[in-house]
């Protein structure tokens, strides 16, 4: 891999204009940053049907292309998901302004005063794929934490992305703001994508949000500081002691509610007391639900709709009605599955024995972890953040659903009075 030189670069004028957009917005006050939000959400309304016939341009064209139905619902939007798209942004307006907030406060016996204060990153990268509405919630939430934002979205969503950042950029400029706070990439050129990974002079944190091979790719070939979000292989585990009804209603929403996305279940575990009881109630509403159940041979006996479980199925992401189902000895082996073939985003134990519980929320090695609820509440929006730029499953810097707080950073200020160092 060749890097090229800054000057070199052809996303330079890009990450020269973010950053003077982020020295201007790291000062904005969070009235003016509010109303600017305010703007986008109804710009997103009062533009809706151009919106949509953008989006209809890049469905026709996934549609030729062969894109697989669980990608195409991503890549979909209609009036009602961009009303939910415009309704996160007024939820962000009424969360709290990070920048600024005393974190921490400290008078030392020599007099000097140490505060520890939350600042914004300064300028992030995001490279996303299908899901056009990931470039509003994007651009939301790095406005309001101080951030400027170069945005690199997937070809199959291109024209969706470009009529999305144009009514931000013209309601950031009706709020008096640089409309440079947010940015696109000029073209789906995959060669950008590189130029991008190498501009660590002008970009300070990039953030991935796809399949596997974009974020390994990421991760190989930047020179910046990546914020992962990983693939979403999440697990339901049934306890020997899970309540029936719990059982049932959970794990069909887990899988069922949106398949295509990340907090999907895609995996479930069954304790071997309850495989043929609980867990055979469970898999036939799957069935019932157009779910395509695939078990290990020992449970093949209990219904001709079943398909028998492969190996590679495990660790697998479906983004789709489909689902692998294993049986496991005890709590402890299922921790131990989940932490070989998850990818650390969303697990979730369905229980009423709290020791299990307990057991499985401390050992599991997962950003998010569930007991008796939906792995679908994977979700920003859910844990009262507006929306989220995506889910990090790594453990460093932020970890979870990524919101307004996870995109700053801190400065220690200190003040004196005259003190010399002895």
């Amino acid at each position: 891999m060749t890097h090229l030189p800054d000057n070199k670069n052809p996303l330079l004028q890009l990450g020269e204009n973010a950053r003077a957009a982020a020295a201007e917005l790291s000062q904005a006050k969070t009235a003016l940053k509010n109303k600017a939000l305010a703007l986008m959400s109804d710009g997103l309304r009062e533009n809706k049907a151009r919106i949509l016939a953008a989006n209809k341009k890049d469905m026709a064209r996934a549609q030729d292309n062969g894109m697989p139905p669980a990608q195409m619902d991503r890549l979909m939007l209609n009036a009602e998901r961009i009303d939910a798209i415009a309704e996160s942004l007024a939820t962000i307006i009424k969360l709290e302004d990070p920048v600024g907030k005393l974190l921490q406060s400290v008078m030392r016996p020599n007099g000097l005063k140490i505060e520890k204060v939350a600042v914004p990153i300064g300028v992030i990268g995001m490279i996303f794929e299908s899901r056009p509405n990931v470039a509003v919630d994007a651009a939301a939430l790095c406005m309001k934490s101080g951030n400027a934002c170069i945005l690199r979205g997937g070809s199959e969503s291109w024209d969706s992305v470009a009529a999305l950042v144009e009514v931000i950029r013209d309601a950031l400029n009706k709020a008096k703001l640089s409309p440079d706070i947010v940015q696109i990439v000029p073209s789906p050129d995959r060669a950008l994508v590189g130029a991008m990974l190498t501009l660590d002079s002008h970009i300070d944190l990039i953030v991935p949000r796809g399949g596997r091979s974009l974020v390994e790719r990421v991760r190989t070939e930047s020179r910046i500081a990546v914020l992962s979000h990983l693939e979403g292989i999440c697990h339901t585990y049934i306890d020997a002691k899970a309540d029936p009804v719990k059982a049932v209603s959970v794990t069909l929403n887990a899988k069922m509610r949106r398949p295509s996305i990340c907090g999907a279940t895609e995996c479930l575990l069954l304790h071997k007391e309850i495989a043929t009881t609980i867990g055979a109630n469970v898999m036939f509403e799957l069935l019932k639900a157009g779910c395509e159940v695939r078990v290990p041979a020992e449970l093949m006996p209990l219904s001709p709709g079943f398909k028998q479980v492969a190996q590679h199925d495990y660790g697998y992401e479906f983004l789709a009605p489909i689902i692998a189902v294993a049986v496991v000895d005890d709590t402890k082996q299922a921790v131990e599955f989940i932490n070989r073939y998850g990818s650390g985003h969303t697990d979730a134990i369905l229980t009423e024995d709290k020791h299990a519980a307990e057991y499985f929320l401390t050992r599991v090695n997962s950003a998010i972890a569930l007991h008796n609820a939906s792995t679908q509440f994977a979700d920003g929006g859910e844990f009262g953040m507006g929306c989220e730029m995506g889910i990090a499953t790594g453990k460093l810097h932020a970890r979870g659903p990524v919101g307004l707080e996870q995109l700053t950073t801190y400065q220690y200020r200190v003040y004196g009075d005259g003190q010399t160092r002895a």
